[in-house]
């Protein structure tokens, strides 16, 4: 078997694929980001793993022998699901392998927001703390997490693990199923209105679908609290990222921490770009699922499922 890893860099170079060589002939590229690319390099190929490369008819009508795509993450929506089924060549997911780290991050921006670290580490850095005459600062407030309103979209694996935290840290949690199809029942579930207006924080945990495209709009954000402050960890479409300035520029919301992007990396022409003030806004570079332990955990998520499919069982198949 012939397998191509279309992004090699995409679980980071520090990270080993070997073991993937155990299943075949591994041929790796550090990235690929076109349709003529992808055309190129999957001509002969029998395994495909990708992870943003564009999965589809135009990309793919040349792979005559590929018989199975592993995607290097959950998400999926750089494959043509219809397309691919129809050829009879299933799609693998990796399932759950980076739940703790993305929940961690969820709240490691949430913290830092709310707390307004930004400010109060410069502060200090600055000289000005060390020239005041007490010993304390409260210059800038900030607030506990207990009996705060924390709103998810996406109640799967992530949410979930966010759901357990807030409660930990003394929150009640509500949410809102995009689809109408969760079966959690541990939590209260709400409508997207209820949800919007008693959320103190809201974050985003659901994929990316015609349903969660611009989730969150300028309709959104108007019917959300001037002091609450919206997490997105999913994908960046969900977030209207225009609108999103636009509510941080006139205070309809307190603050937002981003790990993702309409289109990535950040474009300069995209008016978030503008904001530096990291006590209104934080973003980070799609980074919330990448800790080593989850880029391992990836790797061999991927070795599982060509082994299963090599081995006559296909697992984690989202398109069966």
């Amino acid at each position: 078997m012939k397998i191509v890893v279309l992004e090699r860099n995409s679980v980071g170079p520090d990270i080993p694929v070997d073991c993937l060589n155990e299943l075949g002939e591994v041929i790796c590229y550090p990235n690929t980001v076109t349709v003529e690319e992808v055309r190129e390099r999957t001509q002969d190929a029998d395994i495909v793993v990708a992870n943003k490369s564009p999965m589809n008819e135009q990309s793919l009508s040349g792979a005559k022998n590929l018989k199975i795509i592993c995607e290097f993450a959950t998400g999926y929506d750089n494959c043509d699901l219809a397309y691919l089924k129809s050829r009879g060549i299933p799609v693998c997911n990796v399932v759950n392998y980076c739940t703790d780290m993305v929940a961690q991050h969820t709240f490691t921006m949430a913290l830092a927001l709310s707390q307004s670290l930004a400010h109060y580490d410069r502060y200090v850095k600055s000289g000005e703390y060390s020239a005041q005459d007490r010993f304390s600062n409260f210059g800038v407030p900030f607030y506990e997490l207990a009996g705060k309103t924390w709103g998810i979209v996406g109640m799967g694996n992530i949410g979930q693990k966010v759901a357990e935290i807030a409660t930990a840290f003394g929150c009640k949690v509500i949410f809102n199923s995009v689809t109408g199809n969760s079966k959690v029942t541990k939590y209260e579930r709400v409508d997207k209105d209820t949800l919007l207006k008693d959320s103190d924080f809201l974050s985003i945990h659901c994929p990316l679908s015609d349903l969660t495209r611009d989730f969150i709009d300028a309709d959104a954000l108007r019917k959300m609290k001037n002091s609450a402050i919206l997490i997105n960890v999913a994908r960046g479409p969900v977030v209207n990222n225009t609108d999103l300035y636009e509510a941080l520029e006139k205070g309809e919301i307190k603050a937002a921490g981003l790990d993702v992007m309409e289109k990535e990396p950040l474009q300069l022409s995209n008016p978030l770009s503008k904001i530096k003030d990291s006590n209104k806004l934080i973003i980070t570079p799609h980074l919330a699922w990448g800790s080593v332990e989850a880029r391992e955990r990836c790797v061999l998520g991927v070795y599982d499922n060509i082994k299963a499919f090599l081995g006559g069982a296909p697992i984690h198949v989202v398109n069966p």
